[in-house]
């Protein structure tokens, strides 16, 4: 897709809208429209799940609320139904993990698909999908850990697609990371690992389209995003950590680029992932499958790959890139009066520029990675399979 084919639409937050709820329950009778939480049960002990279905429980006019839950058993998935009883329209807790589902989708290997997929958010997201695109037009999909959940978050989200001469069928969400507690600067993986690996791949291969694209989100890994469901059936499911710039790579494909949106949601905070100590572990381990997602859309899209020299000079470059974003982070933190260490900081670029090398490695050796396929193709082998899948995530 050439990059010249518009511009992505950015939208700015001017201070909160004086009743977004009031003004997004008339829009959501312009087109029906489902929410999509991929949760695990652990958060139905934590705040934030709570916090985030007493805001939604204001809208009235939603269509359908849809929680794609990984549970160990009945009693949780009856304990999930309880805690969302009250809301004012219907909610589906599809349990992803239930013995059904897993039979069901297993039986699909007679039709040649694997659609098991690794447990994790990208196969919950694909379940969730599949049922949320049953009956509505639009699907918003926000994380279970938004510890910062407000009613402008949704309003802003769906605001572009639900007006239809808008033109838009993506959105994404961007913001600012800053701890609730600390009120120090977080979302490490986006500052310091995708912001200064993409400016250093676009210095090393010089002119790609799709860089490009991934350069002019401000926040490429937000887990927040919507879009309309004719674009939902047709974007394959990445099952790893590269979920976020995997799916980006889809909409790339699918989608002209002046009908993508992203949409500034303001102050964000969520549950914080710890760098980890060792390459499987913590952010490194999602900085590995992340990179590996942005190879690979290099080759879907440019026909592009990095060579054994290149290699050694991107380790460099993105050295470079990684220390300067330091410099500008810390210069940020000191005029807006956060809390910002220098030297740890420094510490995290050093840690993932130490992943680059035994990763693109590794990503070369086996480039084709799992993805669930997208829905269209699904229901053209078995055209009952989301209804099948609905009764079965119930049972």
């Amino acid at each position: 897709m050439d990059f010249q084919q518009g511009l992505i639409t950015t939208i700015h937050e001017y201070g909160l809208a004086k009743d977004p709820v009031s003004q997004l329950n008339k829009d959501l009778l312009k087109r029906p429209t489902s929410i999509l939480i991929p949760c695990l049960f652990d958060e139905f002990s934590r705040p934030a799940l709570k916090l985030i279905r007493n805001t939604l429980k204001e809208l009235k006019n939603l269509n359908q609320l849809v929680i794609a839950l990984s549970a160990s058993n009945r009693d949780e998935v009856a304990k999930a139904r309880d805690f969302f009883k009250e809301m004012p329209y219907p909610v589906h807790v599809q349990w992803t993990n239930s013995p059904a589902v897993i039979e069901l989708l297993k039986d699909q290997e007679k039709n040649g698909l694997d659609l098991l997929g690794v447990p994790g958010k990208g196969w919950a997201v694909w379940q969730g999908v599949g049922v949320a695109t049953k009956s509505s037009e639009v699907v918003a999909l926000f994380d279970a850990d938004i510890r910062t959940f407000n009613s402008n978050y949704p309003a802003r989200m769906l605001g572009p697609l639900l007006e239809k001469s808008n033109g838009i069928s993506y959105v994404k969400a961007f913001y600012s990371r800053l701890s609730l507690e600390t009120n120090a600067l977080q979302g490490r993986a986006t500052r310091l690992f995708v912001g200064p690996l993409l400016s250093s791949l676009e210095q090393l291969i010089g002119n790609a389209p799709f860089l490009k694209y991934l350069e002019s989100f401000r926040y490429p890994l937000a887990g927040e995003f919507a879009f309309t469901t004719d674009l939902a059936m047709n974007l394959r499911i990445p099952c790893d950590w590269g979920l976020e710039i995997g799916l980006l790579s889809e909409v790339y494909k699918n989608v002209r680029i002046s009908r993508i949106a992203q949409v500034d949601l303001g102050i964000f905070d969520h549950k914080h992932k710890e760098i980890g100590s060792k390459a499987n572990e913590g952010l490194q381990k999602m900085s590995t499958e992340i990179l590996s997602s942005v190879l690979r859309g290099l080759m879907e899209h440019e026909a592009r790959t990095l060579t054994s020299s290149q290699l050694a000079n991107l380790e460099v470059l993105y050295r470079r890139a990684g220390e300067d974003r330091v410099k500008q982070f810390s210069l940020d933190s000191s005029v807006n009066q956060l809390p910002y260490s220098r030297h740890k900081e420094e510490l995290a670029v050093h840690t993932f520029g130490k992943l680059l090398r035994p990763a693109i490695n590794k990503f070369l050796e086996s480039p084709v990675k799992q993805q669930l396929p997208c829905w269209a193709r699904v229901l053209d082998c078995e055209s009952k399979l989301q209804d099948d899948l609905e009764k079965a995530g119930c049972v």
